[in-house]
């Protein structure tokens, strides 16, 4: 099990327990966090599901599809901006915290 802290605009924060595997995407989607939309289902097609990774300094390498849908987002593109569908708990982390963007899309 990893978990992940969802920090949200507005300040609040929810952490959530997640089965390893499992991307920062699809642990918002299944435990109702508001922030992340997720519409291309985690394929890299459609940063809508972008976020602000704050602590994880050995997360793998963005992913040359990964960078290039980091320039569509919808919020300003930081050093930190992953794609929620592309970092799994277990796989590339045991617990994060990331900050959701003011807008999605």
């Amino acid at each position: 099990m990893a978990s992940i802290t969802y920090l949200r605009p507005d300040g609040e924060s929810t952490t959530v327990e997640v089965s390893d595997g499992v991307s920062i995407m699809r642990a918002a989607l299944t435990n109702d966090i508001d922030g992340i939309v997720g519409e291309c289902g985690g394929q890299a097609m459609c940063a809508t599901c972008h976020v602000y990774v704050q602590n994880a300094p050995d997360l793998h390498e963005v992913a040359d599809d990964e960078d290039e849908m980091l320039e569509c987002t919808a919020d300003e593109r930081l050093p930190n901006s992953r794609l929620g569908c592309q970092v799994k708990a277990g796989v590339h982390f045991k617990e994060l915290t990331v900050r959701l963007p003011q807008r999605q899309i």
